[in-house]
């Protein structure tokens, strides 16, 4: 068994920034977690599967267009979880159709938490890292085109890797 995920990449130089804030936070998993908006988060696929899920993948990001998306501010899921986060401001519903998709096309429909597309930049810090994750990134802003998505695979020596590529359209 492999454990895989479906993400939106966030392309550079957003994407790097992003990771660097988040190393700078103190947050550990920038070092193995790309910035990202997650599809589908980590499921477990059979090795002999994973053609036939890129298969399915495919299908679903020809039905998709490439869109728009931008991220700004902050937010949290404070104190549910401790996450602070950049919000997508633009293309949400693109993303929340792409998501619907990947989760029926591999059935996997049913989502742990309810969704909502956003860019993870501190994760499980104590407050006063999470308070200044907030603060720093209030003002953020970046805006890109969404040409495709991309199936990660999770290695142990180095983490999120990104094994396929979807494009859209």
């Amino acid at each position: 068994m492999t454990t895989m995920g479906v993400s939106i990449a966030v392309p550079e130089p957003f994407g790097g920034e992003l990771r660097d804030k988040r190393a700078a936070f103190g947050d550990p998993a920038a070092a193995t977690v790309p910035s990202h908006v997650t599809l589908l988060p980590p499921f477990e696929v059979a090795d002999d599967e994973v053609e036939a899920l890129a298969e399915s993948l495919t299908v679903v990001a020809s039905a998709h267009e490439p869109f728009v998306m931008s991220l700004r501010s902050t937010g949290t899921f404070r104190p549910d979880s401790p996450v602070v986060f950049i919000p997508v401001s633009e293309g949400i519903s693109n993303i929340e159709m792409l998501a619907a998709a990947v989760r029926q096309k591999i059935g996997d429909e049913a989502a742990q938490f309810p969704f909502h597309p956003h860019v993870t930049v501190a994760h499980h810090l104590d407050d006063a890292s999470l308070d200044h994750a907030f603060a720093d990134l209030a003002h953020y802003e970046a805006t890109f085109s969404v040409h495709a998505f991309v199936l990660y695979k999770h290695e142990d020596s180095t983490g999120w890797v990104p094994s396929m590529e979807f494009s859209l359209g």
